[in-house]
Parts: C-alpha cells; structure tokens; sequence
C-alpha cells in the first residue's frame, strides 16, 4: 500500500471533499493518505519546500513551485461570485488604502494577488500587508489593529455581523476584468509521484467528492471538529459556494482561469516563468 502525505485545509469545503477518502468511505485504489491540516498559507510554505506529496495551495503559491509540482484536476476552489473580499470599519476608497496597515491571510494567498494585480501599489512600500492567520483578521480590523483585512473563507459570511463594511470584492473585479471564474486554489502533487499515480489520486478526490455529495449531511461532524464557525448555515453556504463542479473536474473554463492567473502573475513579475504543463 503507497503511503501519501496529505496537506489541506480544516474550512469546510476541504473537509467536505476529503471525508470519504480519509473515513475509507470510498475505493482508494491501494493508496493510504496521511491527513496533515493546516492553515492554507502554512501549507503553500509547506509545499514551497516540498514537504508534502500533495496539498490543497493557492494558485498563487503554485506559480513559485510549478517545477516540483502539478496540479490534479479534482479538488480545487473555483467559482463565480466567491472572490477575496477587502473589508474596513471605517469606509474607504481603495486609493485611501494605500501605504495603509492590511491584514493579508498570507502573501501567496491567490488572494494576496489579486489585491496586487487589482493594483501594483499594494506591492510596494510603503504598502503595510501584514500577514496573519485569516480567521484572526475579522478581529484585527474590529480592534482597529489595522486599518483593513483582506478576507478569505468563512470570514466571507461572517464580517457583516461584526459591523465591518465591504470595500471591494476582488472576486467582482476579476470576473469583470477577464470573463473568467475566479480561480482560488487547487489540489497540487509532486511530480515525482509519476503522471500515472498523480491520474489515480485524482479519480480517488473525485471519488471522494462525489460521496459527499451523495451523503451530503454524514460529513457534517467532521467538518465541525475542524471549522472555525458552527453555524449549520454558515458551514453549508461555504460547502455550496466553494464545492462545486470545477471540483469534480476543473474543466476547460477553470483551466484557462488558471493560465490566465498565472499569466498575469508573470506578466507582473510576481511569480517566475516556467513552461511545464500545469495540470497532470
């Protein structure tokens, strides 16, 4: 039996897809997957020295990891309408935030890059990105411990309650800029592991997905043990915006997302040019 190292994430939409493949809730074709959860940005910087055989990163991380690593068709976060969001207390116009103190979930967040692609000030002091863990930022700007936050996951849902307001939604921008669903994160493998094994993990993760589709309330108390908000309608709006069919296969529309991601990543200078294939 091939022993795996699996990286991804306790938000909901992760633990959703992997339950069935880690509670042997599906045929994992011989394969024994080691679950390693981790906040998202720990796990690109995981990846980026390649300590994992696979994990759920963010687009952007796999821009500066490409050579060691592919992406697996099944598993990824894409979609229309489920973008970063640039939250304050006080309004703001975006122009005002720049040299401002951001709370960022991690500069290789896809998130991280779309704020820079949104506007190249933001990658340059005196811009003030402060990283921290995203489910610390809601607090961070409430506090006034810095003047904005980007936010990514559950915090999507959640920010209104804390009286916070919504200065952009980079999603929104990136939609209207390209035409394309937004292209979050994705499920990367070693090279290493050989195109036929990386093709039997992913039918396995489309397996698993599958299930919990079919079973959609059996995950549910797994996905509470690791998520950081317990509403049953806070954990089922993340589930239905982030798990969808570009997780059962990203298809030709969330493939040319992704290229174009990284195209522009490149064009800017933010992540290096390589000419592997990106997909296994």
């Amino acid at each position: 039996m091939k022993s795996l190292i699996l990286g991804y994430s306790p938000c909901p939409n992760d633990t959703f897809i992997f339950y069935a493949l880690i509670h042997d809730k599906i045929d994992t074709k011989n394969l024994k997957f080691k679950e390693t959860l981790l906040d998202v940005e720990t796990l690109n910087q995981k990846a980026l020295h390649t300590e994992l055989d696979l994990t759920k990163i963010s687009y952007h991380a796999f821009g500066h990891m490409r050579k060691n690593y592919c992406l697996l068709r099944a598993g990824g976060a894409l979609g229309r309408g489920c973008g970063p969001l640039v939250i304050a207390k006080n309004e703001y116009a975006m122009e005002e935030l720049r040299g401002k103190k951001i709370a960022i979930p991690g500069k290789l967040t896809t998130a991280c890059l779309l704020l820079q692609l949104f506007d190249p000030a933001f990658r340059l002091p005196p811009s003030a990105l402060t990283e921290m863990p995203f489910d610390k930022i809601i607090d961070a700007v409430t506090k006034e411990e810095v003047d904005a936050g980007l936010i990514i996951h559950e915090s999507r849902f959640t920010y209104p309650s804390y009286g916070l307001k919504q200065i952009i939604d980079l999603g929104e921008w990136w939609e209207k800029q390209t035409g394309h669903p937004i292209p979050l994160g994705g499920i990367a493998a070693k090279r290493s592991l050989g195109e036929g094994l990386n093709k039997k993990i992913n039918k396995t993760i489309k397996s698993s997905i599958e299930y919990a589709f079919s079973n959609r309330s059996e995950p549910m108390d797994y996905i509470k043990k690791h998520s950081q908000e317990l509403s049953d309608e806070v954990i089922n709006q993340h589930i239905n915006l982030y798990v969808n069919n570009y997780s059962l296969d990203v298809g030709q529309d969330g493939e040319k997302a992704v290229i174009a991601l990284l195209s522009r990543a490149e064009e800017a200078g933010i992540i290096p040019k390589v000419t592997q294939e990106i997909f296994v």
